[in-house]
């Protein structure tokens, strides 16, 4: 078992691009491979499954303990890690949670995705320095991207021969490697019927640039898995909303609930599924404001979910616990009557970005006790009325207002559980 990280010096490198060229490419070859993304990101981990055909989990330096980790990037065939915004950049005060965080922790080696659309010479300095920055971190490639011709591939080659970092790849600036995004990311792998042609035509470009045997030479040993603590699934028939609107489920907490011997019942609202019975039912976060007029009026859900808080648990989580609110207006100013179970009123006319991680604190409600958590999202509370579900300070231990509600059986709130805290 083997593994490395595709890191860059900021965001927009092609990290995502290059990372699924990779492992659409060789497990299209037969080589065992598999994805996992680093932090707390939904939408990139489906496109590692899809291009691979491997389960990806998220592996959070900030959220999960070193025992987590090694966990979670156990299995057999070689692991492609994809980074995060910039390869040092991590939670304040310390950088805690970093895509370097995770190399230190699990002793992977670290390829450089550079952007070289905009330089030649110039490049040398800049992976001189990430590659010097701190010794406990190992640059030890480097992959260009965005590259506009064999001239200009020759003179960063030969920038970077000094160097003594070996260039892996040179993927040529393509329209067709372009992808769709919106607000917290790419469009969903899901929603994309180009996806197996864009996955393919990636892996095509990249074949005739890649050194393989470099790249898996430079892979290096995983740590060994240590038993990590599971999560306690909170009831043991677990209803979960699974579709474009409620896709943002992380897959180890699931894993775990199962692993205690819960049983999931996924259900789609979108589809105008009824809740199926259950004892505890959960809405994750995800786009329902892109569909919140089909939701409002798919009559079989509401009616049943309103009816199962009569005799199950229910959590809402970001996207979810604006459904389970009083209203949810769109992006237009179109205002939307949503399942009335909280008193909560949300919009997106007028857009805030919330972004960052959190300590959650809960007295109360299906996960009471001390959380590891995240908040991203850009909808702004209208109303919030009742009693609140989590206490919670950002990441430098700053307090910040009461987090979620609870009314009855029912609770959510906009930040996502990752781990114990």
């Amino acid at each position: 078992m083997r593994g490395l990280i595709l890191a860059a010096p900021s965001s927009g490198a092609g990290k995502t691009t290059l990372t699924l060229a990779l492992l659409r490419l060789l497990s299209r070859e037969g080589l065992p491979v598999r994805g996992a993304k680093s932090g707390p990101d939904y939408i990139d981990p489906r496109f590692h499954e899809a291009a691979c055909g491997a389960p990806c989990p998220n592996l959070d330096a900030w959220a999960m303990t070193p025992d987590r980790l090694r966990s979670l990037a156990a299995g057999q065939g070689l692991l492609i890690i994809e980074g995060a915004m910039g390869l040092f950049d991590g939670a304040p005060p310390d950088e805690r949670g970093a895509v370097a965080d995770l190399a230190r922790h699990l002793s992977l080696p670290v390829v450089l995705v550079v952007d070289a659309g905009r330089m030649a010479g110039s490049i040398a300095p800049l992976v001189a320095g990430f590659a010097g920055f701190d010794a406990r971190v190992r640059v030890s490639g480097v992959m260009l991207n965005n590259v506009g011709s064999d001239r200009h591939e020759a003179m960063l080659r030969r920038a970077l021969a000094p160097l003594g970092l070996p260039v892996l790849a040179a993927l040529r600036r393509n329209p067709a490697l372009a992808q769709p995004s919106r607000h917290l990311g790419l469009v969903q792998a899901s929603e994309r019927p180009d996806l197996q042609q864009f996955l393919d035509t990636a892996a095509d470009a990249l074949a005739m640039t890649l050194d393989r045997e470099m790249l898996l030479a430079l892979a290096a040993p995983l740590p060994d898995a240590q038993a990590a603590p599971r999560l306690t699934p909170p009831a043991q028939v677990i209803a979960v909303a699974q579709d474009p609107a409620f896709g943002f489920a992380y897959p180890h907490m699931l894993a775990d609930w199962q692993a205690a011997g819960a049983e999931i019942r996924p259900f789609s609202p979108l589809a105008n599924e009824p809740v199926p019975q259950a004892e505890f039912i959960f809405l994750p976060g995800g786009y329902p404001e892109l569909h919140a007029g089909q939701i409002a009026a798919n009559e079989i859900f509401m009616q049943s979910l309103k009816n199962a808080a009569q005799t199950s648990d229910i959590y809402g989580e970001c996207g979810g616990y604006m459904v389970l609110g009083d209203s949810l207006t769109d992006a237009s100013g179109t205002r939307h009557t949503m399942a009335g179970l909280l008193p909560l009123d949300t919009s997106f006319a007028t857009r805030r970005l919330h972004l960052g991680y959190r300590h959650l604190a809960a007295h109360t409600g299906p996960f009471p006790g001390t959380w590891a958590a995240h908040e991203f999202h850009y909808a702004t509370t209208l109303r919030a009325d009742g009693p609140t579900l989590f206490t919670a300070t950002d990441a430098e231990g700053t307090e910040l207002p009461p987090m979620g509600l609870h009314s009855g059986r029912v609770s959510g709130s906009f930040a996502h559980l990752i781990d114990r805290a």
